[in-house]
């Protein structure tokens, strides 16, 4: 994982973003952050383990079809299958090691 700190890459409302090997921030001060960087991590090793060009395209796909679902921005982001399991578990800082392949 690399850690890169550019405020400008990112929108308003985001505080980091995985794009494996990578992971984005807004502020050097979210390195200390242990649940905002586990969160990140499940994200990174969802992407190794679908090699990450498909990690992408399923998550535009669901993406799209929870928007559909949802006909909110938000709602549609919170319930893509990643983003459920990376919520549920950032707080859980030992998961990675014993989480299941495609745990998602």
């Amino acid at each position: 994982m690399i850690v890169l700190v550019n405020r400008f890459l990112l929108r308003k409302k985001f505080a980091g973003v995985a794009l494996w090997p990578f992971l984005i921030i807004k502020e050097p001060s979210l390195k200390a952050d242990a649940v905002f960087m586990n969160h990140e991590r499940i994200h990174l090793r969802q992407q190794a383990e679908l090699l990450v060009l498909f990690f992408y395209l399923w998550y535009v796909i669901e993406y799209a079809i929870r928007l559909l679902q949802y006909r909110n921005y938000y709602a549609a982001y919170r319930n893509i299958s990643f983003e459920r399991e990376a919520y549920a578990k950032e707080e859980v800082i030992l998961y990675l090691q014993k989480r299941p392949f495609w745990g998602f």
